[in-house]
């Protein structure tokens, strides 16, 4: 028999607790192990494989698991084995699970209605594992040799500390075991209490302040406000800094494998939550900025003025994909016209022009990237193609290595120049000139000399007509051919001015039409196109960021009913996964009386999914 290939891990059924860089994952009864998710994370490594509890005579039932905020768990279970002969459950045990940037404890309440005294031994079975998160994530991970102290658990530099007040403490194979005895009074209860201070000095990421608190806007929809109190929630616990800045907050990407810097991300998600965090915006872009390309580095994709795409503590390889990404990577071809549009979005916001000012050389080194760095192959647009040979192949949103298809399912060949960054670069430069006119400076001219010439052979180079319509191409491949897929791409591009009204009128249209509008978002590929496939991760699924840009962007080109028609798929959305919206889901038609289907691989939460939140009250505002 062949023997199944490793897996990335399913997420959908699964419990988490987070505030970034730590997390913890576990079924809805609170066990931990049976899964490949399952486990206590700290930054980049899994401290904790499994958590076991039992009690003495007694099976666990479990009844009850609520997460009031994302940092806590609630298990309830019945000790029915434990129990007089009376039908009503009579002794219970409550758990009261938490995670801390750093920390997770865990308090154990067994409680019991019984007219006697009830003894009770609690064991907790505590499996330390030390695995590097990308085995997590690619199915094959092995968890690493460990040594215990009697208080402290440690396998290379990363480590842990246990205390169980109490409790009697030892070793027992692979595993911690953690025992109390104790008799619970007649009618009464006790507690057992035990925690972790977890410990990595690799980690290249911190946890942040919290941030200043920002009266969030309001639709009127009690659904709406749900998804807006679980989404600043989430956002709150997705806040990390660097260590050298710890004043200064930007997002993680998202749970569990993004617990980090992406430049992309943290962009988008600052930008579509400006209303709700304004800060974040700022801090956000002085953060990039400090990394921002100074050279030309083929190995990490650097630029002079580049914005990077993401931070590690180490290199990240994915051997299936041919992918080893250094520590510090640059292989985005949008983060650095994004940043220039935050800015200019955050100037808007309030954000004082003397911050503004200190950020010019940023500006200015990110202009020269967008106008002179950012066309690598003489194309006339902004490009990419993967200089190194184990980089990322497609550097857009939709970085996946089959995203970019013909209407047939061709692959396209690159170097590859997205629509949408053409959008944003053209956005960039005009929002580029009105901030150096701000700040008294010179170049703004030739930036809008550069955007009319730009939004020109767009229109030229861009626009395609197949059985679907007339739509701009997701890309320009190798040989300035406009690969024609209809995609959700042109969503991005509605709102940033290199459209004129009746284009976005049509693009408005095509992206609610059946073949792209799921009934709960916009897919990221036609249903017309060969290559659809609902569960296809850039293919045919939908991302509810990527339909709140298009929202975003129909709000700010006064499409209004438009953005409401969108907005009220992804309301419709939040309610069928609970309000914590995934990364992702399937691009399956809504059917009535039906539910979203999930993505089973999908993180959540996602930055720019929670931020997708603000969008929506805004559209329906």
């Amino acid at each position: 028999m062949t023997p199944t290939p490793p897996l990335q891990p399913l997420l959908d059924d699964a419990v988490i607790m987070l505030e970034a860089p730590t997390q913890a994952w576990s079924d809805r009864a609170g066990r931990m192990g049976d899964a490949p998710i399952h486990g206590i994370y700290h930054g980049d490594v899994r401290h904790i494989r499994s958590i076991e509890i039992a009690v003495d005579g007694t099976a666990l039932e479990s009844i009850g698991c609520s997460s009031p905020v994302p940092q806590q768990t609630v298990l309830t279970d019945l000790l029915r084995g434990l129990d007089d002969e009376s039908a009503d459950p009579k002794v219970r045990m409550d758990r009261d699970r938490r995670v801390a940037a750093g920390s997770f404890s865990e308090r154990i309440r067994v409680a019991s209605h019984l007219g006697t005294p009830t003894a009770v031994v609690v064991t907790v079975r505590v499996v330390p594992d030390f695995a590097p998160m990308q085995q997590v994530k690619a199915g094959s991970a092995a968890s690493a040799a460990w040594s215990w102290d009697g208080s402290v658990c440690r396998a290379g530099d990363a480590s842990f500390t246990l205390t169980a007040p109490e409790a009697a403490v030892t070793r027992d194979g692979d595993a911690l075991v953690l025992r109390w005895e104790a008799t619970v009074p007649p009618r009464g209860s006790v507690v057992a209490d035990w925690s972790l201070v977890l410990d990595d000095p690799a980690l290249v990421v911190t946890a942040a302040r919290p941030s200043r608190a920002v009266p969030a806007p309001s639709s009127g929809d009690p659904r709406a406000a749900r998804w807006m109190d679980q989404a600043t929630a989430d956002l709150s616990a997705l806040r990390l800094a660097l260590p050298a800045d710890p004043d200064d907050a930007f997002y993680a990407a998202g749970a569990p494998w993004f617990f980090t810097l992406f430049g992309r991300d943290s962009l988008w998600a600052a930008r579509l939550a400006l209303a709700v965090d304004p800060d974040m915006a700022a801090s956000t872009l002085r953060v990039l900025a400090r990394l921002q390309g100074t050279t030309h580095d083929a190995s990490t994709a650097e630029a002079p003025g580049k914005i990077p795409h993401e931070l590690r503590s180490g290199t990240l390889s994915l051997p299936n994909e041919g992918v080893h990404l250094p520590p510090l990577y640059y292989g985005t071809v949008d983060a650095t016209p994004l940043w220039i549009c935050l800015l200019a979005d955050a100037r808007d916001a309030g954000m004082p022009l003397s911050e503004v000012h200190a950020l010019l050389p940023a500006l200015r080194a990110a202009l020269t990237w967008m106008t002179v760095h950012g066309d690598a192959s003489g194309s006339g647009f902004i490009d990419y193609k993967d200089e190194s040979g184990h980089g990322l192949a497609n550097q857009g949103w939709k970085d996946s290595g089959d995203s970019i298809q013909w209407r047939d399912g061709r692959l396209a060949e690159g170097p590859i120049a997205l629509s949408e960054v053409q959008g944003y670069a053209y956005e960039a430069a005009t929002r580029g000139a009105e901030l150096l006119d701000a700040l008294g400076e010179s170049g703004a001219a030739e930036l809008r000399a550069w955007a009319a010439d730009l939004r020109e052979r767009f229109r030229a180079a861009y626009w395609v007509t197949t059985p679907e319509g007339r739509y701009p191409a997701i890309a320009l491949d190798a040989h300035g051919a406009p690969v024609d897929t209809l995609t959700s791409n042109i969503g991005h591009l509605i709102g940033t001015g290199i459209l004129d009204p009746d284009e976005e009128r049509a693009c408005a249209a095509l992206l609610t039409a059946p073949s792209m509008s799921s009934g709960y978002g916009i897919r990221t590929m036609s249903t017309d196109a060969a290559g659809y496939w609902s569960l296809s991760y850039h293919g045919g699924s939908v991302w509810a960021h990527d339909t709140a840009i298009a929202a975003h962007g129909m709000l700010r080109a006064g499409l209004d009913a438009e953005a409401r028609v969108v907005a009220e798929q992804l309301l419709d959305l939040a309610e069928g996964f609970d309000y914590r919206v995934p990364e992702l889901h399937s691009g399956d038609a809504r059917v009535p009386g039906g539910a979203p289907v999930p993505y089973p691989a999908a993180c959540r939460p996602q930055a720019w999914s929670a931020a997708a939140a603000v969008v929506v009250a805004r559209a329906l505002g």
